[in-house]
């Protein structure tokens, strides 16, 4: 293993520890310059491990890579992975409309909605994950609204009851929803207790519900229950979606969207 690729996975290391650290105390740590802890994470940037804000290192703790092996690993990973998640927010953007407020669920499939919001829509976005927050400041012409409250690291998420009521008084055209599980008989669920309050206040808060989900959610069931799929108004997923599930959702009268 070279020194770059140790060096990079230590950096990796550090973040999912601090969540995110100023560039100037990543290069004392590491001992190398500024400008090589920049060019580093601008390759952990296109692998989507973390994203360079003002000169601080801030861990996106959705991605899907473990470890780093080699220096051509570091490539390969960036292109690697997620595709689904990728044209699933393709699809999803093309579903917003000029004048549109949306709010945005914390994950890493309602994150990639984010690069193809029009620019020249009147868009606002609602959200209250750092990452999604990062990714909307870059999209010049959208209006950003954030709502903050505890920091929980593993889903880059804020919440507190503060955050809920805040929500609670917004209004929507739209909510993209994300979830860890879809189950035919026990709902639609995700992986943290903490999520479920604030899950269902955005969906309360919108006129039209869509689950933003690849096809391997499907069939899954995590511990916490947030709403049945027939609280849902449209699915947008991948073609892996299996025949079954497919009937399944036309039955319901569930909108269902193939990206």
């Amino acid at each position: 293993m070279s020194k770059k690729t140790e060096r990079m996975n230590r950096l990796i290391d550090i973040l999912k520890i601090r969540s995110f650290v100023s560039i100037k105390e990543l290069a004392s740590i590491l001992n190398v310059s500024e400008m090589t802890v920049r060019r580093d994470i601008r390759l952990l940037e296109a692998n989507r491990i973390a994203d360079n804000v003002d000169g601080t290192a801030v861990y996106n703790s959705a991605h899907s890579v473990a470890r780093f092996e080699n220096e051509y690993s570091l490539m390969v990973e960036a292109e690697r992975q997620d595709s689904q998640k990728e044209i699933i927010g393709k699809y999803a953007a093309d579903m917003v409309e000029k004048n549109d407020i949306i709010i945005l669920d914390t994950g890493s499939t309602t994150e990639r909605i984010v690069p193809y919001l029009s620019p020249n829509s009147n868009i606002t976005a609602i959200c209250y994950n750092i990452n999604i927050l990062i990714e909307l400041r870059r999209r010049v012409g959208v209006e950003m609204i954030f709502s903050g409250g505890y920091y929980h690291p593993n889903t880059q998420m804020f919440e507190s009851p503060e955050g809920i009521q805040f929500i609670s008084r917004m209004r929507a055209q739209k909510v993209f929803v994300s979830a860890a599980g879809v189950h035919e008989q026990l709902g639609v669920t995700c992986a943290n207790g903490y999520e479920i309050p604030m899950k269902q206040a955005i969906l309360r808060s919108s006129l039209k519900k869509i689950l933003v989900a690849d096809s391997s959610k499907f069939g899954k069931l995590k511990q916490a229950y947030f709403c049945d799929l027939t609280e849902i108004d449209a699915v947008v997923t991948d073609s892996g979606l299996s025949d079954h599930w497919r009937q399944l959702i036309d039955t319901m009268g569930i909108e269902l969207h193939i990206a």
